[in-house]
């Protein structure tokens, strides 16, 4: 099957070469990413462990922040590759309000290419190059089950589609991990979260999210476009959690 596959992006490459989204040059590895653009993103390498914030100090080894330190989220360890500035911004913002599709894909195979790269099985990436490797060593734990970040029915049909499962289908393609697009809910029309500081994120957003069918999961991986606070991965994972789930990580493209 795997050789099938391979076969179908060697057709599809030539009838169809890969363009660079953010430059026009041509890609590489059957992506819409030139080499130059993609050594460029803005890399989250020194975080912390469990909410992907932003370190100002190097570390050695996976740290706690302030914040994770005195009000541990609901959620296990969230994997953001990126820093939600410039290119990965613009990315995300022309998928999430232009409806440019061939970012979701662009963005879901830059994600699970640093998921599988932690795992410890790398991608195959043009010689010499590691430059998504984080500095420490954090481990990612293949889970059972992805599942979306969903939108609220009024916002799914003014947008007209939920960028975080658009995301999600190509991550779970890439690693073959099961996606479950319909167990969870978003029962309450939360405002925009942009312009709220933490505590009313997390006071607009309490209640947000029911389960609507059994999970049957172990470990389930939250997937979204950005974190900005957790608020959002906090309170589906206590959702999840609640109802049996016994480790629940997030998965974003980038933090902000």
């Amino acid at each position: 099957m795997k050789m099938v596959y391979n076969w179908i992006n060697i057709i599809q490459d030539y009838l169809l070469p890969p363009t660079c989204i953010l430059c026009g040059n041509p890609g590489y590895n059957s992506r819409d990413l030139c080499f130059s653009c993609y050594t460029h993103l803005p890399r989250n390498n020194q975080c912390c462990y469990r909410c992907a914030e932003i370190l100002e100090t190097p570390a050695t080894a996976p740290v706690l922040c302030g914040r994770c330190l005195s009000r541990q989220p609901a959620f296990d360890e969230t994997y953001a590759p990126f820093i939600h500035q410039g290119a990965i911004r613009h990315l995300i913002g022309s998928l999430k309000f232009g409806a440019n599709y061939k970012n979701a894909r662009l963005l879901g195979m830059l994600l699970a290419e640093h998921l599988t790269n932690l795992s410890g099985t790398d991608l195959h990436l043009p010689e010499g190059c590691r430059a998504g490797k984080p500095d420490m060593k954090q481990t990612a734990e293949r889970p059972d089950l992805i599942i979306p970040v969903p939108l609220h029915k009024a916002r799914y049909r003014e947008r007209g589609f939920n960028q975080a499962i658009e995301i999600a289908r190509t991550v779970a393609k890439e690693m073959q991990i099961p996606l479950d697009l319909t167990s969870c809910r978003r029962h309450r029309d939360t405002p925009h979260q942009t312009q709220l500081p933490a505590k009313k994120r997390q006071k607009n957003l309490k209640n947000a999210f029911s389960l609507i069918k059994p999970v049957h999961a172990r470990h389930i991986a939250i997937l979204d476009d950005v974190m900005t606070t957790g608020s959002t991965a906090h309170e589906l994972a206590y959702v999840l959690k609640k109802a049996g789930a016994g480790r629940v990580d997030v998965w974003v493209c980038a933090r902000a």
